[in-house]
């Protein structure tokens, strides 16, 4: 990913091996990566200038979206400049000398654990749930028992000296973790630039039909909407507010004309930030 400014590292949240660790690497290889307890520290490292990107995960394709990241964005203070598809490759993790046949638990998030139930009644394994996969993965190689393995990352493995003993555990193929890559000042490519994504909030009026005509503007624009996300605003069935992808750049006339339109119907609409498309989109 081209940028114009450089930097020297990016925020996740959870332990060194995290699959959103493993984004990072590849999305930014060379970067120093940090890892953060939860959504709002990996956020405020970067508003306070203690790294220079976010990379933040916004939906899974078999999970849906990831929770809490809809409500955070907007108040964030940060711009959306890139977005990173990591495909999740589970990899069943065990201390170094264990066979399958040694291993009789495997420890994960409870996610993970439901995305590799295949592999669970093939071998008989008992699922036992941890608060997530790098961490289980540490917890094996502390334990260092042959009897119990983790389902993580081939990333965790490399870390925490275990070895893979199968690659691709995880029952759907295309499991794949969309990320939002976020800093504090937005990157904005210039209006002629192409496969170009923009991503912003809005809130619709409170009248009949304000949703309906508030995006057909983007139908007769031929703009194509991505994503569209729902949520209520401090508890209050009567507050809406939206999270939007569009593919295109708020300044060509398509795009431009869709916003006029959904401005028309909307108490408010705000651009979290308008980025080059990821490569995984284009194949």
């Amino acid at each position: 990913m081209t940028r114009s400014i450089a930097f020297h590292s990016i925020a996740f949240q959870g332990r060194p091996g995290a699959y959103s660790d493993l984004a990072c690497r590849t999305a930014s290889p060379g970067l120093r990566t940090i890892p953060c307890e939860g959504f709002e520290d990996v956020i405020e490292m970067v508003r306070e200038g203690r790294a220079d990107l976010a990379m933040l995960p916004c939906e899974n394709s078999l999970a849906g979206r990831v929770p809490d990241i809809h409500h955070l964005l907007p108040e964030s203070g940060l711009y959306v400049i890139g977005e990173h598809f990591q495909r999740v490759e589970h990899c069943l993790l065990a201390p170094k000398g264990a066979r399958l046949s040694d291993v009789r638990r495997v420890h994960s998030h409870a996610v993970a654990l439901g995305q590799v139930r295949r592999l669970l009644r093939e071998l008989h394994l008992e699922p036992v749930v941890e608060a997530d996969t790098a961490g289980s993965a540490a917890l094996v190689a502390e334990w260092n028992r042959r009897e119990d393995a983790a389902i993580a990352s081939s990333l965790a493995a490399e870390i925490y000296g275990l070895e893979i003993l199968r690659r691709n555990v995880e029952d759907a193929a295309h499991n794949t973790t969309r990320f939002y890559v976020m800093a504090a000042r937005p990157e904005t490519p210039p209006p002629d630039a192409v496969s170009v994504m923009t991503t912003f909030v809005f809130r619709v009026r409170n009248v009949p039909a304000a949703l309906y005509k508030a995006l057909g503007g983007f139908a007769t624009n031929g703009v194509n909407m991505t994503r569209l996300e729902s949520y209520m605003l401090n508890g209050q069935f009567a507050a809406t507010q939206f999270l939007c992808d569009v593919e295109g750049h708020p300044e060509q006339s398509a795009l431009r004309n869709a916003l006029e339109e959904l401005s028309f119907f909307s108490r408010e609409v705000r651009v979290l930030g308008v980025y080059p498309t990821a490569p995984a989109r284009k194949g």
